[in-house]
């Protein structure tokens, strides 16, 4: 498990071979879903899981405590810096591969029209996966280097809470 870094930014929390140990029959089955697709893909879920932490309650409570900056509108916030992820980086690896496989990986090769399909399921169950690893992450909010001293001190730790939503 490893972040993919590009001059020195890290763009992906995972890698083809991380979404290939989560479910190789796929591969096996849709010859398609080639390294370079999936990395992309990815990459995508990792834009998409830094934003939703961006735009949580959590995020925008740490950040004003730790800089002390006041927030006139939500586009004050600033977005997270994926290298200042420190601790947990093996959750971040597994929340990015859940998140490509529920929302980019699995809808390209599933078939719609089959509510039975497997790849239908798969992506409820990754979804899921991806809800629960995020909301547990967020409640733990041990990982992230503010201050960038290559270190997270205790005061840097700041357990969060997700609301849960009900789905009837």
């Amino acid at each position: 498990m490893a972040f993919i870094i590009e001059n020195d930014i890290t763009v992906s929390f995972a890698e083809y071979d991380d979404v290939l140990e989560k479910d190789q029959r796929l591969f096996e089955s849709n010859e398609g879903l080639t390294d370079d697709i999936v990395e992309e893909f990815l990459i995508r879920a990792t834009e998409r899981i830094l934003n939703r932490f961006r735009s949580s309650a959590w995020w925008k409570d740490y950040y004003t405590r730790r800089s002390g900056a006041s927030i006139s509108t939500v586009a004050d916030i600033p977005a997270l810096d994926p290298n200042k992820i420190l601790a947990r980086q093996n959750d971040f690896t597994d929340l990015c591969v859940y998140s490509a496989l529920a929302e980019y990986v699995l809808p390209k090769v599933a078939d719609f029209g089959n509510e039975d399909n497997a790849e239908r399921q798969k992506m409820g169950y990754y979804q899921n996966k991806t809800d629960s690893l995020f909301a547990e992450l967020v409640t733990a909010g041990d990982w992230y280097d503010f201050d960038d001293d290559a270190s997270i001190s205790s005061g840097e730790k700041q357990p969060g809470q997700i609301n849960l939503k009900r789905i009837r």
